[in-house]
């Protein structure tokens, strides 16, 4: 009984900071799309980084089971998505440059991947996309909204950087963790990195 009446309260505030952090969550949306829309139609700048970049994260996996596909995905998750929420006490700067970064590369490597397999390939990233994309715009949206409260009053930021953990531990966490064990089975299953880059020239 104590249990629940711990998750009921502890997912109300989350719900409830939610809302106050609607509109900082809309805009970390609204980054991500217009740069993922760039990198998708126009997959023309940093192009020799990210093969790189890729090719050294597929070096990283080779080998690996299951099991450690699947950590190695959650450590590198958590870790992007808690840095987001957390570095947003530079007024917010950092979340929005990793909306930029994080849209045009996912933009770029779909274009690629499309290319390499075909348009319905992308169908492959929807299962674990659904949990971990809403992580990512919770992790800068609110990460925004910690950094913006800086400009505002000093009791507004230590709230909004309290419930945000609050909100990381209970609700973005959690998607992380099964869109982690999604992602990872699919990788060993369909080996999707080995195939883009058996095709793709930097």
């Amino acid at each position: 009984m104590k249990k629940q009446s711990f998750l009921r309260e502890n997912y109300s505030r989350c719900w409830k900071f939610f809302a106050e952090s609607r509109w900082c969550i809309v805009l970390s949306l609204g980054v991500f799309f217009s740069f993922f829309l760039i990198g998708f139609t126009l997959p023309i700048f940093f192009r020799a980084e990210i093969f790189e970049f890729m090719a050294n994260l597929s070096k990283s996996i080779e080998g690996m089971n299951t099991l450690e596909i699947i950590g190695f995905i959650l450590f590198n998750n958590i870790k992007a998505s808690f840095f987001a929420l957390l570095f947003g006490i530079g007024l917010g700067i950092f979340p929005l440059l990793a909306g930029v970064a994080n849209g045009y590369l996912v933009g770029f490597v779909a274009r690629e991947a499309a290319e390499v397999e075909g348009i319905f390939v992308l169908l492959r990233l929807l299962p674990h996309g659904i949990f971990e994309l809403p992580a990512i715009f919770f992790s800068m949206g609110m990460g925004m909204k910690v950094g913006f409260s800086l400009l505002r009053r000093k009791k507004n930021f230590k709230k909004n950087l309290k419930e945000s953990l609050r909100f990381f531990v209970f609700v973005i966490l959690p998607l992380l963790i099964v869109a982690g064990i999604i992602e990872g089975i699919l990788i060993r299953i369909t080996s999707i990195t080995k195939k883009f880059f058996s095709y793709t020239k930097v």
